[in-house]
């Protein structure tokens, strides 16, 4: 590469004071710029073929341009190797072609989400939510999106093993009578270790099991759990309690550190609840809820909030303490304060998971005292079947362990060896147990330490039940038998109380039966997916204010966040390709995680803007040797706005070594940096650049194929204004805005001759900004619907990830505290299509409905077609990605989509298998396809209704009346490529005394 100008400081302010005019900015580079960063844009595809130095004569680029057609059309033809085999007996119900859907619920930290899974000739290959469960109406997240690549991995545990070596479930049963002969005189030796419980019938298990062999003890232990928030409740209410918040009803919402629309039981009900209020629509939206977050990190949440207050993690109870006190430090809690007063019995204050338990009793506190409990904030008894603090639990059980106390251990899922705090040594103390087996679906860290090891059922093959937020049972019903003859927890349990002769279905039925269930009842919960009358009753509580004195939490040195990843949670998805290769939410980075740090605390050990220009940090960086409470660690360094000085964010899950080939090796292992008494971090710590490694590359997709905003202007990509705004000029989006000339100047103009689509189908969708939370629900659902490939990290540093439909991130103001918009960008569907002019066989053409096809077997690979997009949402296959060799993931597959294989480009098509199965159901009836009927992958899944698609040709769709509000908008509108895909304004609600010259303070 060139030689590098040195950047000095004082230059990048220049560079920065030179370019706020602009407003909205992707990235620090793409803020500061440079000769490097400008190269990085020049290139048309980055790393994606070596450069040619000398440049090429016609002679040699005649023979590559020859020899390119010739292979990527030979590729292009490549069919696998397909075996068929047909039906004897074809299943009742079962039509070839037709997919089925069942209703079951997907455990997840214990607590149950509603889903409807779609099942093609019995196997299931799409995951979605169920409308008629109160955790899900109808969205669903990436982990449920994900679920289905899990059931089919390869690498899941087919097999018992004892030492390593393969067994059988009879020699597991035999080893286990001489331990349970044992417990009979003597049970206190014996432990059983699970994670949280929710399950009424594991719950009902385990009681027996332990009525059983009097003296035996169960112990608890997830590595994200609830204790805080437990221990909170029970100091505000006076005994375990769970709350959970009506937020259709909150004109006012509090975040202390809580990421709720993201994060934790009932997210997905919650930010669909939450943005309900913020949907502006012409002549009907009267007011706005108003959302306050105080946190460090930029968390989904604080990302739309109207006010958001960057702080150490330490500094949150002071803050808590100040809004409890009404003693407001600073104009933003004065006005939060402001706010609460005038909206009794309409606010929310809500503490995050992480929070110590005093910041979750002050906020039930201010609740109380705001009159908010009763009516958006809903106390119930516990939803787990034995509430107990966690940590306390396994601390126990090390301690007894080390004492030579317990002599026999058996672990029902989890993996404690990897992720137990560090101090505790959980896995030296495990190694002093006699009798140790372990029940999971992966053989992981804690399988290689244990005697005997269980292949657990995945949750789509086995029979369970589970409650939900709100204590609503739904019963768990497998979609495929055991692909890797897994044994479900119920079976365990089995052999354990001895009940061998009842299957798992037996287990939950009869469970259920005595507890007053018939035929009848049994065969709709099934159908509904949800137990009628099941959700706990709420019950009046009064929180008392904590007793205890504010706690001086001030910290020297760094602060040190730790948090799971937002994609591999605990470590427990490292295996599943299609998380790992999600861009993350805030970052934009896959395959990896880092030490998250801000600008400011950046340039204090030596890592500025300077230091970072020559790498060009959103795709290369230099390592950090974090100090953290006497354990030392590399990480690489990542700069991210927003971030609090003297804070450092890292994220934990990663560094798996027993994971699997996918997730094996992959990241770094920061549980080191848990200890029991800091499980979410703490004070202390010191941070340098390792001079001494080498750089390290970042597969991050934020600044993939961009524009240099200096060579074509600012675009009018975002349109933002404040409600305040919007009541006095509903049509600012569509008017002249930042140079960006007004669309109806171009209305009319084209070189391309009109089309007529006024007569059947125009298919369309309008993504309200507004109401995008960044999740990356739509982008996985969108892969799991359309089998995209995974490219790995490498191929995503190169630019090659093949994700038809992404999310940009852009802030706004100061690099400390911007504020954060979403975009997601899927395929304009443009009715004047700019890539398909220049295709020479036609691959890509454009439909009577107006959809932009492409006909995969006619590519050949010459990628004009994404040149000339100037959305960049078209994606090339440079390699075989597609995993054709491997048997267990055939049947994961959707059949409607073909699979596309070296030399093809491919784009989102706006599901179009799933418009024509409407169509094909529409025209057996002679009627036109109604509105709802059909819908995207992204918009089914989508928590927010962010996304809405249907037929702009029938006036009363949703997207008609959509498209028909004065913020609609489409981007690039002076390319006059006329897209299908449009965008309503992000509007915004600051309180009024915080506002200057438009913008929140």
């Amino acid at each position: 590469m060139s030689d590098h100008k040195t950047l000095s400081f004082t230059e990048f302010r220049a560079r920065v004071g030179d370019l706020r005019g602009r407003e909205y900015w992707r990235s620090l580079e793409e803020l500061s710029r440079s000769d490097v960063f400008d190269e990085f844009f020049h290139e048309e595809f980055p790393q994606q073929a070596l450069a040619l130095d000398k440049g090429v004569g016609r002679r040699d680029f005649m023979k590559l341009m020859g020899a390119s057609v010739a292979m990527a059309g030979l590729a292009a033809c490549r069919q696998p190797a397909e075996t068929i085999i047909p039906y004897v007996n074809q299943p009742e119900n079962l039509i070839p072609g037709r997919p089925m859907y069942f209703a079951s619920a997907m455990p997840f930290g214990g607590y149950a989400t509603g889903v409807l899974v779609e099942s093609h000739l019995n196997r299931p290959t799409k995951v979605e939510g169920n409308p008629d469960h109160p955790s899900s109406l109808g969205a669903s997240d990436k982990f449920m999106q994900a679920a289905v690549l899990s059931l089919y991995d390869p690498d899941r545990s087919q097999v018992v093993r004892r030492y390593g070596d393969t067994a059988t479930w009879g020699d597991f049963i035999g080893a286990l009578q001489p331990v349970l002969n044992a417990a009979k005189t003597n049970a206190a030796g014996v432990r059983i270790l699970t994670q949280t419980i929710t399950s009424p019938t594991l719950g009902a298990q385990i009681q027996a099991l332990l009525a059983q062999y009097a003296g035996m003890k169960w112990h608890q232990w997830e590595a994200v759990n609830r204790d805080n928030a437990r221990e909170g409740a029970r100091r505000a209410f006076g005994s375990y309690a769970d709350v959970h918040y009506d937020f259709t009803k909150a004109n006012i919402v509090v975040s202390l550190g809580s990421d709720f629309l993201s994060e934790g039981p009932g997210h997905l009900r919650y930010a669909r609840d939450f943005m309900s209020r913020r949907r502006v629509r012409h002549g009907q939206t009267t007011s706005m809820n108003r959302l306050y977050a105080i946190e460090a990190g930029i968390t989904n949440t604080g990302s739309v909030a109207d006010h958001r207050m960057s702080v150490k993690p330490s500094q949150i109870e002071a803050v808590a303490w100040q809004i409890l006190r009404g003693q407001p430090s600073n104009p933003i809690l004065k006005a939060l304060l402001e706010d609460l007063n005038a909206n009794r019995g309409a606010s929310v204050v809500i503490a995050g998971e992480e929070q110590p338990p005093v910041v979750h009793a002050i906020a039930h506190a201010l609740n109380s005292h705001y009159g908010n409990i009763g009516t958006t904030v809903l106390v119930t008894d516990p939803v787990e079947v034995a509430p107990a603090n966690q940590l306390a639990s396994l601390m126990e059980l090390v301690r007894d362990m080390n004492a030579g106390a317990v002599k026999a251990l058996i672990i029902l899922g989890g993996n404690p060896v990897f992720d137990a705090p560090v101090d505790l040594h959980f896995k030296e103390a495990l190694d002093k147990v006699p009798f140790r087996a372990h029940h999971s679906l992966y053989y992981d860290e804690t399988s290689l330490r244990c005697h005997w090891h269980v292949p657990d059922s995945h949750w789509l093959e086995n029979w369970s039940d589970a409650r939900a937020h709100d204590g609503t049972v739904s019963i768990v019903q497998p979609l495929i038998s055991p692909l890797y003859n897994g044994r479900s927890v119920h079976e365990v349990l089995g052999a354990l109380i001895g009940g061998l002769d009842q299957t798992p279905y037996q287990t939950v039925r009869t469970y259920w039966f005595s507890k007053g269930a018939n035929e009848q009842t049994w065969r709709k919960w099934l159908h509904d997916g949800v137990v009628e009358n099941s959700a706990l009753p709420t019950r009046a509580a009064v929180a008392a204010p904590p007793t205890a004195q504010p706690s001086n939490r001030a910290t020297e040195g760094i602060e040190i966040e730790l948090r799971p990843d937002p994609n591999i949670h605990d470590g427990r998805f490292a295996n599943n390709a299609w998380l790992q290769e999600l861009p993350k939410p805030q970052t934009k980075i896959t395959w990896d995680n880092v030490l998250v740090v801000g600008p400011a605390t950046a340039a204090k050990i030596g890592y500025g803007p300077d230091e970072r220009d020559p790498l060009v940090n959103e795709r290369r960086t230099k390592y950090a040797v974090v100090a953290y409470h006497g354990v030392k660690m590399s990480l690489p360094i990542w700069v991210v706005p927003g971030q609090p000085e003297d804070v450092a964010t890292i994220y934990f899950g990663y560094g798996r070594t027993n994971a699997g080939k996918v997730g094996s090796g992959v990241g770094f292992n920061t549980y080191p940096f848990r200890f029991s008494n800091a499980l979410h971090g703490g004070g202390g710590a010191t941070i340098k650049i390792d001079e001494g490694m080498p750089v390290y590359p970042i597969g991050c997709v934020q600044e993939h194929q961009s524009i240099d905003p200096r060579d074509v202007g600012e675009r009018g990509i975002i349109r933002a204004a404040t409600f305040a705004e919007y009541l006095k000029n509903p049509h600012f989006a569509q008017e002249e805005e930042h140079g960006v000339e007004a669309e109806a100047e171009h209305a009319n103009t084209s070189m391309y001759p009109p089309h007529d689509y006024s007569k059947g189908h125009a298919w369309a969708m309008v993504i309200d900004n507004s109401v995008c939370i960044g999740c990356n629900g739509c982008v996985i659902a969108c892969q799991s619907e359309n089998n995209i490939a995974v490219v790995g990290k490498e191929q995503v540093v190169r630019e090659r990830e093949l994700h038809w439909l992404r999310i940009d991130r852009y802030y706004r103001g100061d690099v400390n505290n911007p504020e954060v918009f979403h975009e997601p960008v899927p395929c304009m569907q443009c009715e004047n299509a700019p890539c398909e002019p220049v295709c020479p066989v036609e691959a890509t053409s454009h439909s009577d409905e107006g959809l932009n096809d492409m006909t995969y077997n006619r590519c050949i690979g010459t990628r004009y077609c994404s040149n000339n997009c100037p959305y960049k949402v078209r994606r090339f296959n440079f390699f075989h990605y597609a995993d054709y060799d491997t048997p267990a993931l055939k049947p994961m597959r959707n059949p409607d989509v073909t699979v596309r294989t070296r030399g093809v480009m491919e784009k989102c098509t706006y599901c179009v298998q799933r418009i024509n199965q409407a169509k094909i159901d529409a025209e057996k009836e002679n009627r036109r396809v109604r509105d709802g009927e059909v819908t995207t992958a992204c918009a089914q899944a989508c928590p927010t209704e962010a996304i809405v698609f249907g037929d702009k040709n029938d006036p009363t769709s949703r997207v008609a009346k959509l498209k028909a509000e004065p913020t609609n908008f489409t981007l690039l509108e002076q390319l006059q490529t006329h897209p299908r895909t449009t965008y309503l304004a992000t509007i915004r609600n600051p309180h009024p005394s915080l506002v200057v010259e438009g913008h929140k303070a």
